[in-house]
């Protein structure tokens, strides 16, 4: 027994830990949502979060141990995001008939997204590292990370609060449009990729290939919008504040 808990603790150290850890939790998530029948509160992201915790927890694992394999996870966020041009090739009638529409929804979802952080974090007194790295919450982790460094935020706390949002958007979206009776995919999609980025379209391309092409294109959009408004919503909303 002691040889099996020597063992346990030489691999735990180990630079792939992080990664053999984090494909096991997501597979057992993944197990989990399909005996739910897919419940938005099964979502595999959420449980594996959580089961990740856990066992960090309870072995007394330092994050930054765990990321060292974690780490080689990240790498693959980038020709992910490149891959999602594949739907929107086949989707490319529909949103081009679309245009407009999309094109004002993505203006107001990046201005309300931008907005509210900032606002809702002043209301409840966050401090201001703490403010700036909610501000990019809405997009997708790298993109996070970037634009939260720029305005003088924390990419990890940034990284963090993005993680958070699109586990909340992938576990509401389905009962919330559902509650409010709107089933376009073209609505569903868009709105799920504004506000939940990466997270949110994959759970929409289990509902929908089309609503999950929506998707795809609203998350690639809301970075470079989010990227370009933030540094001047920021500037306008300090002195407004002030």
């Amino acid at each position: 027994m002691d040889a099996f808990i020597a063992a346990c603790l030489a691999v735990s150290r180990g630079p792939l830990f992080g990664l053999f850890l984090t494909l096991v939790a997501y597979r057992a998530a993944l197990w989990l949502n399909q005996r739910c029948h897919g419940h938005p509160l099964s979502n595999p992201v959420l449980v594996g979060c959580v089961l990740v915790g856990a066992v960090l927890l309870a072995g007394g694992i330092r994050v930054d141990s765990y990321m060292e394999g974690g780490r080689l996870l990240l790498l693959l966020l980038g020709p992910a995001t490149v891959a999602l041009a594949v739907p929107l090739y086949h989707q490319f009638a529909k949103l081009r008939r679309s245009a407009g529409a999309l094109a004002l929804a993505l203006l107001a979802g990046s201005l309300l997204g931008i907005t509210s952080s900032v606002v809702l974090g002043r209301l409840f007194g966050l401090p201001e590292t703490m403010v700036l790295s909610l501000v990019p919450r809405s997009v997708t982790t790298p993109i996070a990370m970037g634009v939260a460094e720029a305005i003088g935020g924390e990419p990890t706390l940034a990284a963090a609060f993005v993680i958070v949002s699109g586990i909340l958007g992938a576990v509401l979206v389905r009962p919330l449009f559902t509650r409010l009776g709107l089933m376009d995919e073209r609505v569903l999609g868009f709105a799920t990729g504004v506000a939940a980025h990466g997270i949110g379209t994959a759970r929409v391309f289990q509902i929908s290939q089309g609503a999950g092409a929506f998707a795809a294109l609203a998350m690639g959009l809301n970075g470079l919008m989010t990227a370009l408004l933030a540094p001047l919503l920021l500037g306008w909303l300090g002195r407004l504040w002030h």
